[in-house]
């Protein structure tokens, strides 16, 4: 599954395929019920892959009824858990046998390096809902300790109707990771797939159909936010609502919450982590190689990009050096080429937004070390990676999430400061740090204040570690491991009277 093709057979594999535009709900393809569309376009050349699908609060409301009837039948959610371990694992497998088709698909849609999807996006989501679809008839139940004249059962049951709403990132790997523990539970799950990347997870919902998963169990709604969003945020019978994406849209599905039924809303929003360089830090080639990656991955359009770098003054001039040299390595072209390790910008506002902000940069002052403009190549919205020096921790682009291939230097004038410049954030998502004490590395992980600490890496953990954010980078839960299957039940407990 990760071995990659050529240039030009994956331009063949691109110019053959099927392209899913219409909604999928209760087992089928259908069109929006007022037969609105949205234009899929490709960020690399500018041209319409597809019109897809743009649905609305109509279509919700049929989504959600089919949804909930099939729950209320039990054809999912009452099915013994071995039974849907096996369904889940089968899903896993039609996902992998149709690997290249769907890498080739996100990368088209999403502008994602081909190399990317295919050595990472893909075995990630098989690897997830494997995972979770193996934990389903694992997990116990649990009783109280209540005296022999007393019985507390502590039982879990699925909650119902469950709204999932994705960013355009990470299309695949994060459908499954709301899909996953989502369907390990019994739950009837409906995907608001975002408005730029809807093909990969309407392909999905058809591979699950053909895996046995029930009509009506998997249902995928494209649309924009206030059309399709807003509307399942604010359902009476949706009973949780999952979102990654912007902070400030994530607040949105709070007050929707507390407009109607009190929903459970799980939130994984934006970051500006930072990568910690402390005095004593070690190979510092390898701390280089990290920091890069950790800041072009995905071109930088990742919650977790390490754009802040901290670091210790006294290693600051040569590890600048070396970070330069690495930078390297991070070419920009066709993403569907593999010998690019970065793409395309998602779309124009995207693009904007992020010329934007070196703008903003270099006007308040910091200095330029690489990049800072557009790449032209043809009508495709490729930007340069871009390090800027001489940032002082008030400045816009160290403050602000830019969500692109731009990061920047900050130097620490002790290891304490560095922490300090760490913690100066309103987001807490993911920070890297570098030392060679492993008394420092212990300390100065529990006093970062981020969900995810990495310790001479860049890493987010991996399915068996929660991910999630400290501050307003989430609120209500994790994702990944056995926890991510808490906010998808609900705990019920069951007293039994054993006395005469």
């Amino acid at each position: 599954m990760t071995d990659l093709l050529t240039h030009q057979q994956y331009l063949a594999l691109a110019d053959e395929l099927t392209l899913p535009a219409r909604a999928f709900i209760n087992g089928e393809f259908v069109d929006a019920v007022d037969g609105g569309t949205m234009p899929s376009i490709n960020p690399a050349n500018g041209k319409v892959l597809a019109d897809i699908a743009a649905c609305n609060h109509k279509d919700v409301d049929i989504a959600v009824a089919n949804a909930k009837a099939v729950f209320e039948r039990g054809d999912w959610a009452a099915l013994h858990p071995s039974d849907r371990k096996k369904t889940i694992l089968k899903f896993a497998q039609l996902i992998e046998e149709n690997a290249t088709e769907l890498a080739v698909m996100e990368t088209l849609e999403a502008g994602k390096p081909i190399h990317e999807c295919v050595k990472t996006d893909l075995p990630e989501t098989v690897h997830c809902l494997q995972w979770h679809g193996e934990a389903t008839d694992k997990l116990y139940q649990q009783l109280s300790p209540s005296g022999d004249d007393k019985l507390g059962m502590i039982v879990r049951e699925p909650l119902g109707v469950v709204g999932c709403v994705l960013p355009w990132n990470f299309p695949l790997m994060m459908a499954a990771w709301k899909l996953g523990p989502a369907l390990a539970c019994g739950n009837s799950v409906i995907i608001k797939p975002a408005e730029s990347t809807s093909m990969t997870t309407l392909r999905l919902a058809q591979l699950a159909l053909e895996a046995g998963i029930p009509a009506g169990v998997f249902n995928v709604l494209p649309g924009l936010g206030p059309d399709v969003g807003e509307p399942l945020g604010l359902h009476p019978d949706v009973e949780i609502v999952a979102f990654t994406g912007s902070t400030t849209t994530g607040k949105r599905f709070l007050e929707y919450s507390a407009q109607s039924n009190l929903k459970r809303i799980v939130l994984e929003c934006g970051g500006k982590s930072p990568s910690v360089v402390l005095n004593d830090a070690e190979n510092l080639d390898s701390v280089a190689e990290n920091i890069v990656a950790a800041a072009l991955w995905n071109m930088g359009q990742n919650c977790t990009a390490n754009s802040r770098i901290i670091i210790h003054k006294d290693l600051k001039v040569e590890l600048t050096g070396k970070i330069i040299e690495k930078m390297a390595d991070w070419q920009t072209g066709d993403p569907l080429d593999p010998q690019f390790m970065l793409g395309a910008i998602i779309n124009r506002g995207q693009y904007d937004k992020i010329l934007t902000y070196i703008e903003t940069g270099i006007n308040e002052g910091a200095t330029l070390l690489m990049g800072g403009a557009p790449i032209k190549l043809g009508d495709g919205l490729f930007i340069a990676p871009t390090l800027f020096d001489k940032v002082t921790p008030e400045m816009t682009i160290a403050v602000e999430e830019i969500f692109g291939p731009v990061f920047c230097l900050l130097e620490a004038e002790s290891d304490e400061h560095a922490l300090e410049l760490a913690n100066q954030s309103c987001y807490g998502l993911q920070a890297s740090l570098y030392t060679a004490n492993v008394k420092k590395a212990h300390l100065y992980a529990r006093k970062l204040q981020a969900g995810t600490v990495s310790v001479n890496c860049f890493s987010e953990g991996d399915i068996s570690t929660p991910f999630g954010g400290f501050k307003q980078s989430g609120f209500g839960g994790r994702d990944n491991s056995l926890q991510a299957h808490d906010q998808y039940s609900e705990v019920k407990t069951v007293w039994l009277d054993l006395a005469d």
